[in-house]
């Protein structure tokens, strides 16, 4: 479980930084825009919503167990 919440965290990561780029390079040099930003951020919008849900379920299925600071100290 943990590599895969690590894998869709790099994914966000690099679809972010993708966004990035392609804000900066379309539409320059009499280039037209193309909407590649669109869906750079669609997908990590799309990774963000399927990383929630696969933790949540995993708590469902009783495969990850919540930790923290108890409340006594």
């Amino acid at each position: 479980m943990k590599f895969i919440i690590a894998f869709a965290f790099v994914g966000i990561i690099g679809a972010l930084a993708m966004a990035g780029v392609f804000m900066m390079k379309d539409g320059r040099n009499g280039k037209p825009k193309t909407s590649n930003m669109m869906r750079a951020l669609a997908l990590r919008v799309a990774l963000s919503i399927t990383l929630f849900a696969c933790i949540l379920i995993s708590y469902w299925a009783g495969w990850i167990q919540p930790t923290g600071i108890p409340l006594g100290k």
